[in-house]
C-alpha cells in the first residue's frame, strides 16, 4: 500500500535557531523547506515542484521582511492557495492586526509552547483542506447548474429554430460569433465599460435575440419566396413581440440577463444610419449588445442556406457587409469584424461539422412547448438566482451538516463533511424509501410542521432537532430555509439549511 505524501511546510526565518526548533516539533508529520528571508520564500512558493501546503513566517528579517512577503503574495494571488501563519517576537496589537489585514490565518508570539504550534499548524491545514472542497463542490454545482442554464436558453431559442425551418446552427453560431466580437471590442477600446461578466450575459441573452418569431404566423416565417409589403410589416413585429414577452415578466424583467435579452429582441435590427427597425435608432443610441447581434445575425445568415436563399461563401458574405449591402454597422465593429474574420470562419466551420441530434432535440422542444405555460419558458432565465442563493447559504461555514431537500423527489443531498460525521458513506438520501427512518423521530417531526408554518417573505426557520442514524443519537442546532416556486400558493419546494454543533448522545 502507497504511503500517503507527506504536507510540506515552509519555515521562513533569518534565525536558525528558530528554524530548528521549528523543524524538531514538525518534521516527523511534515516535510519541511527553509527560508532564510522573504526572498527565499517567495522564490520557493514560485517554484512550480514544491509548493508548499502552509507557510510559518517571521517578521523580522534581512532583504524583504514578513509584512512585505505578505504584499507580495495578496499582489500575486498567491495569499488564497497558501495559508500563512506568523510566529514572530513582536506582540505589539498594531503588528497582530496589519498581519490579519494581509491576510493571514492565525498569528503565535514568542516564546511559543509546541503543543500550541503543533495544533495550530494541523487546525490551519485541516480547515483549509476543508474550504478548498466546499469551493470546489460550490464551484462544480454552480458551473453544472450554469451549463444546464445555457443548454436550457439554447434549448429555447431552438424552438424558434426549428418552427422556422433553420438547421439548428444558427443560435450556437450567432453565440460563438457574439462572444468573439466582444473579445476583440473590449480589447480595442474601453468605451463601453464592458466586464467579463457582461460579455457573458450578453453571449448568452444572444440565443434570445429571434424569440419573438413565436407570434408570427407560420405562413409567413417560412414563406419560400420575398414577402409582399403586408408580410414584412407582419414578420418585423417579432422584434417588438420578442421585448414585450420579457416585458411582461412578472419578477423578473430587471435582472441584467433579461435586461439584456429585451434590448438586443427589440433592437438587433436597427442600423447604425438609422435605417434599421422597429424605432429607426441611430449611432450609438443602439445598445452596443444589440449592435453586436446585429451584426452576428447577419453574417449567419448570409452564410447559412435558408428556404428563401442558398447560403453564400464567407468571403462574400463579408464583402456584403464592408460595402454596406446588408445596411449599416458600426465601423468600429466592422474593423472587429475584419480582425476576427478568420476565427469567426474556423469557429462556424467546426459546428458545420459537428452532426446535431436534431430529432431528439425536436422530441424535447416539442415537450417543452406541449408545457404550453409561459413560467416554464423563462425557467432559464431565473434558475441561476435561486442556486446562487443556494450557493451562498452553503458557503457560510465549512465543519457542518448541509442538506439540499427537493419536495418533489424527495431526495436529500447532504455535504461531504455531514456524510463522513454521520458515517453513512453517501451524500444522497432518499427520504420517502430506504432512508425514510431518519424522519421518523418525534424531533424530526415537530420540526417538519414548524417547516410548514414558513412562508416567501420569512422562509428561515431554526431549531434544536435529535436524530438517530445507525442506531447512534445525536442533537444540533439546525437552520433552514425553504425555497418557493413562483406560484406561491402551492407551497416551497425545497429546503435547504444545516445542522450545527453537533453531539452524539450517550
Amino acid at each position: 500500500m502507497l504511503k500517503k505524501a507527506k504536507q510540506k511546510i515552509l519555515i521562513v526565518d533569518d534565525s536558525e535557531m528558530n528554524r530548528a526548533l521549528l523543524i524538531d516539533m514538525l518534521e516527523d508529520d511534515f516535510d519541511i523547506i527553509e527560508a532564510e528571508n522573504g526572498v527565499q520564500a517567495i522564490k520557493i512558493i514560485h517554484t512550480e515542484s514544491i509548493s508548499p501546503d502552509l507557510m510559518l513566517l517571521d517578521i523580522v528579517m534581512p532583504e524583504m521582511n514578513g509584512f512585505e512577503v505578505l504584499a507580495t503574495m495578496n499582489q500575486c494571488g498567491i495569499i488564497n492557495d497558501i495559508p500563512v501563519i506568523m510566529i514572530s517576537a513582536e506582540n505589539d496589537s498594531s503588528c497582530i492586526e496589519r498581519a490579519y489585514e494581509m491576510g493571514v490565518t492565525d498569528y503565535i508570539s514568542r516564546p511559543f509552547n509546541v503543543a500550541v504550534v503543533r495544533r495550530r499548524v494541523m487546525n490551519t491545514l485541516a480547515l483549509h483542506a476543508k474550504q478548498k472542497r466546499l469551493i470546489r463542490i460550490i464551484t462544480e454545482q454552480v458551473y453544472e447548474k450554469e451549463k444546464n442554464n445555457n443548454m436550457m436558453v439554447n434549448i429555447l431559442s431552438h424552438i424558434v429554430e426549428f418552427r422556422n425551418g433553420e438547421s439548428g446552427l444558427h443560435c450556437r453560431n450567432i453565440f460563438s460569433i457574439t462572444n468573439i466580437l466582444l473579445q476583440c471590442l473590449v480589447r480595442k477600446t474601453d468605451k463601453y465599460n464592458l466586464t467579463s461578466k457582461d460579455i457573458s450575459l450578453i453571449t448568452i441573452a444572444s440565443a434570445l435575440h429571434d424569440i419573438g418569431k413565436i407570434s408570427i404566423p407560420e405562413n409567413i416565417l417560412n414563406k419560400p419566396g420575398r414577402f409582399t409589403p403586408e408580410e414584412f410589416e407582419i414578420m418585423k413585429t417579432h422584434t417588438t413581440a420578442g421585448a414585450a414577452l420579457l416585458d411582461e415578466l412578472p419578477i423578473y424583467r430587471d435582472e441584467p440577463l433579461v435586461k439584456l435579452a429585451h434590448d438586443i429582441c427589440r433592437w438587433h435590427h436597427e442600423r447604425y444610419d438609422g435605417r434599421g427597425y422597429p424605432d429607426g435608432l441611430k449611432g450609438e443610441e443602439i445598445p452596443i449588445s444589440a449592435q453586436i447581434v446585429a451584426l452576428a445575425d447577419v453574417y449567419d445568415a448570409l452564410t447559412s442556406e435558408r428556404c428563401y436563399k442558398k447560403a453564400f461563401s464567407h468571403e462574400k458574405a463579408f464583402n456584403m457587409i464592408q460595402n454596406g449591402e446588408c445596411g449599416q454597422f458600426s465601423p468600429l465593429l466592422l474593423e472587429c469584424l475584419t480582425d476576427t474574420h478568420a476565427a469567426v470562419i474556423e469557429e462556424l466551420q467546426c459546428h458545420s461539422n459537428e452532426k446535431i441530434e436534431e430529432k431528439q432535440l425536436q422530441n424535447l422542444v416539442d415537450e417543452l412547448i406541449q408545457l404550453n405555460e409561459a413560467d416554464d419558458f423563462i425557467t432559464p432565465i431565473m434558475q441561476m438566482e435561486r442556486e446562487f442563493e443556494k450557493a451562498k447559504f452553503f458557503m457560510m461555514k465549512a465543519e457542518e451538516l448541509q442538506f439540499d431537500y427537493n419536495c418533489r423527489t424527495s431526495v436529500a443531498v447532504i455535504s461531504e463533511w455531514g456524510a463522513e460525521f454521520l458515517g453513512i458513506g453517501k451524500t444522497t438520501l432518499n427520504l420517502s424509501e430506504k432512508d425514510a427512518h431518519i424522519l421518523q423521530s418525534e424531533s424530526v417531526q415537530n420540526f417538519i410542521r414548524q417547516l410548514k408554518g414558513t412562508s416567501p417573505e420569512n422562509p428561515e426557520t431554526e431549531g434544536i432537532i435529535q436524530l438517530e442514524i445507525k442506531g447512534v443519537k445525536m442533537c444540533g442546532k439546525i437552520t433552514a430555509k425553504t425555497i418557493w416556486s413562483d406560484d406561491k400558493t402551492s407551497g416551497y419546494t425545497g429546503v435547504i439549511g444545516k445542522l450545527s454543533d453537533v453531539k452524539k448522545i450517550s
